[in-house]
């Protein structure tokens, strides 16, 4: 059975939603940067693979036919891991995926990333490079789902989202973004789609189906 590949999986999002797969019977493979992030995915029947984005991790892509990029440098490091991480990295998985014929790319981006320069200024150089790598997965031959989700929260996931960004709040919990990654993979569009994302009242499974 060919995987799905998750690149950041040991992220906040990333460990949210490989446990979600792994429940929902989603054949993954969660790729991590050292042994001692093993155990947590192992503890729940999901595949391991080693790899670094910062290295290389080209056989991280053997036998997988998606991908689930939802790495990111952190807020706590530098301009320098932004753009090796979350622009270059996006843009070597990107190419990857290219190389081995995946036929489905989901990446986690940011909300308003097309405005960077309406961002505060220590956020603008994080949002150029989620833009870039946005531009540089629309403009693959690769068939692809872009989630852009508002200001990350650890609230309990409702199951609810609203798509507008019209709207009281701009919040979205990571449980609730790591269910539209599962819902995304089950209902993959036919063509490209980006979809904002913020905690609301409709349901996640009805977002991604009606796509």
């Amino acid at each position: 059975m060919s995987k799905i590949l998750t690149i950041g999986a040991h992220g906040g999002i990333g460990r949210l939603f490989c446990r979600k797969a792994a429940e929902a019977g989603l054949p993954i493979r969660a790729m991590v940067r050292s042994e001692e992030q093993r155990s947590y995915f192992e503890a729940q029947g999901v595949e391991v693979v080693l790899g670094d984005l910062e290295a290389d991790f080209s056989q991280a892509f053997e036998g997988c036919d998606q991908v689930v990029f939802t790495a990111g440098s952190g807020g706590a490091t530098g301009g320098d891991k932004t753009l090796l991480v979350d622009l270059y990295g996006a843009i070597r998985s990107i190419r990857g995926s290219e190389e081995r014929g995946v036929v489905h790319f989901v990446m986690v981006s940011a909300l308003r990333v097309e405005s960077p320069l309406e961002a505060p200024p220590a956020m603008r150089h994080y949002m150029v490079a989620k833009l870039l790598a946005d531009q540089r997965l629309l403009e693959s031959g690769l068939r692809s789902t872009i989630l852009r989700p508002g200001r990350l929260t650890d609230d309990a996931g409702s199951g609810r989202v609203r798509t507008e960004i019209e709207g009281e709040g701009f919040g979205i919990s990571r449980s609730n973004v790591a269910d539209c990654i599962v819902e995304a993979l089950r209902h993959p569009s036919g063509s490209n789609r980006v979809v904002d994302l913020l905690d609301g009242n409709v349901p996640i499974a009805e977002v991604f189906a009606s796509r």
